[in-house]
């Protein structure tokens, strides 16, 4: 800790300033305003506002410039006045505190991105820590004391914004948001969060945001052996009033509750969102004569049980056995529109006694309409007896959605997910729907990785890890190979364990990828598709990205007969199979949608 603020803070309590974009809002400065260029527009409002902080008791006040970073400033085509958003932006609050006869200490206000880190996202991390960079460097040329990383749930992005800044010079504190229910706090996670944000070496931990006081005080509790805590609760749950934010102006209730944070461990209090002058007064008032060592800590009231606990795990399916022991086969069956899935349930019934270790349900492919995978696979794996391999889109689903789909799966009994990123919505049954695509498969890939290790993208404990075999495709045909193998990398990277192929038609084609790929350590399902007639190869070859067919195979198939082409199909298949078997470690066999029992004609080839 820098010695000014260990000096400060020692044998004392500070008070903190309140939420400025809900009163900039109330003030004249309008709902939808980017807050920051406040800083430009309306400078006597943001300065007349840290001044009634002030006079309210608070001794440490924030910039307004949460969000004023570059990514979120472009949204407002400011993305060319960063340095001058933040630099006025402390101007004002510097002015605010200098005016005040005690000393008041100006802390430079810096948020997430508002872009989600790759591989969930597309952010490098060499170009966030350069956001963050610039922007605390505007601030620090304004003359702010310290600066503060606020608001964060992602914690590899505080990671990445303390990397940028702590090479300033300039003491760093930094606070996360939590979601607080039982579950977060017996699994000791503001604990974990505390320990790890104060190894980095910032100078105070702290939590804002998203929860009122009651619920902050078992966060600091939690936290407080971390050493010096920060707290900002909202003062309760928003509601929408005639399409406006409204927060709760129960001081005396902040108040009370700001005496139990105090009590937990904090030691700097203030409010967030929806906290304005008369809490900080009402706080300030309550806290007059309270020293830190005059009442005794409320020690910890949860035990943080998983605290040891290993937190990840291996996949635990008897498919993804057969993958590291064997040769692993498993066929893609087409769901049926509707909610009759009988014939999937029968024929995932046959593929196993022909030897199929697993099944495959795609999630909507080409944009249709179809039962959720997930439900689907229960049924078939109750039914059948099969293991199912479940795909999942990016395209129906945000962030939120994709890991309740997840948590769904686990608790099903779902282990084997193939993650993809889906075909965009306008090329399927409703055209006009909305494609998500929050993240693609490689951020699907990671979240299911970070599933496996017992955690949410949030770092919030889901339980038991689930275990999934995560899976991922490549396409060995490409016709960009190195772009495809540099994305192929960057699912290694984000812990796919395995990886199906799309349909491979010559050998050749696959031995050029598999050189390419050496340094990898890989299981390959290869993609066998037995054509059935010359129709459907030359629709495939011409009109499917991503499928490249042997003009050979197209020509021989247009001189077969309906009956005879089909026997062609399985045959340039099977003997792919056979040629393959000792480079792969499955296959992944995706016949007709009319006639599935054709996958079990190609695994005769493993016999």
């Amino acid at each position: 800790m820098s010695p000014r603020l260990d000096e400060i803070l020692a044998g004392r309590l500070l008070i903190g300033d309140g939420a400025m974009g809900t009163l900039l809002a109330d003030r004249g400065v309008g709902y939808g305003h980017p807050y920051a260029r406040a800083n430009l527009t309306h400078p006597d409002v943001v300065a007349g506002l840290h001044e009634e902080y002030v006079r309210a008791g608070a001794r440490v006040i924030e910039t307004n410039t949460f969000a004023a970073n570059r990514f979120k400033l472009t949204a407002h085509e400011l993305e060319e006045n960063v340095a001058e958003v933040n630099v006025e932006g402390a101007r004002l609050a510097r002015q605010a505190a200098d005016a005040n006869g005690e000393e008041v200490l100006v802390l430079g206000a810096i948020g997430p991105l508002g872009r989600s880190l790759a591989p969930v996202g597309p952010i490098r991390q060499d170009e966030a820590r350069s956001v963050f960079l610039e922007q605390a460097e505007a601030l620090l040329e304004g003359g702010v004391d310290a600066l503060v990383l606020e608001t964060f749930t992602d914690l590899q992005e505080m990671k990445l914004a303390h990397e940028a800044v702590c090479s300033l010079g300039a003491p760093v504190l930094a606070y996360k948001t939590f979601v607080e229910d039982g579950e977060t706090l017996s699994e000791g996670l503001p604990g974990r969060v505390a320990r790890e944000i104060s190894g980095w070496g910032v100078d105070i931990v702290g939590a804002n945001c998203t929860v009122g006081p009651q619920r902050m005080v078992g966060i600091v509790d939690g936290m407080s052996a971390a050493g010096h805590v920060a707290a900002f609760p909202n003062p309760g749950l928003p509601q929408l009033i005639d399409g406006k934010v409204r927060y709760s102006r129960d001081v005396d209730h902040f108040a009370h509750y700001g005496v139990e944070l105090a009590k937990a461990g904090a030691r700097l209090i203030g409010g967030c969102c929806g906290s304005t002058p008369a809490h900080i007064h009402a706080l300030s008032e309550a806290l007059r004569d309270f020293r830190p060592d005059s009442a005794p800590r409320k020690r910890a009231t949860v035990t943080g049980k998983r605290e040891e606990e290993k937190r990840s795990s291996e996949p635990v399916s008897r498919f993804a056995e057969q993958l590291k022991t064997g040769f692993a086969v498993t066929v893609e069956v087409d769901l049926p529109r509707g909610n009759d899935i009988r014939s999937v349930v029968e024929a995932a019934r046959r593929l196993k006694e022909r030897g199929a270790h697993a099944v495959d349900i795609s999630d909507g492919a080409r944009a249709r309409l179809r039962m959720h995978p997930f439900a689907a696979a229960k049924i078939v794996q109750d039914e059948a007896g099969v293991e199912v391999v479940a795909h999942l889109s990016c395209r129906d689903r945000n962030i939120i959605g994709l890991q309740a789909d997840l948590l769904g799966a686990a608790a099903l009994g779902v282990r084997n997910i193939l993650a993809v990123t889906g075909d965009p919505a306008q090329i399927g049954d409703y055209p006009e729907a909305t494609s998500v695509f929050d993240t693609d498969s490689v951020g699907l890939v990671h979240t299911l990785s970070r599933m496996n290790a017992g955690e949410d993208l949030s770092g919030n404990p889901i339980g038991t890890p689930p275990g999934f075999l995560i899976g991922a495709s490549f396409n060995p045909t490409a016709e960009d190979l190195d772009s495809e193998i540099d994305k192929l990398r960057r699912k290694v990277e984000a812990g796919a364990h395995a990886y199906w192929t799309q349909p491979v038609f010559e050998i050749s084609a696959l031995e050029r990828a598999l050189e390419k790929t050496g340094d990898m350590d890989l299981r390959i399902l290869l993609g066998l598709m037995p054509l059935r007639s010359a129709r459907q190869a030359e629709f495939l070859h011409h009109e499917v990205p991503g499928i490249n067919i042997p003009k050979g195979v197209r020509d021989k198939l247009a001189t077969l007969s309906p009956d005879d082409a089909p026997k062609y199909g399985v045959e340039v298949a099977r003997n792919l199979l056979v040629k393959a078997k000792p480079l792969v470690n499955g296959a992944y066999v995706m016949p007709p949608a009319s006639a599935p029992d054709l996958a079990g004609d190609v695994m005769e080839g493993i016999r």
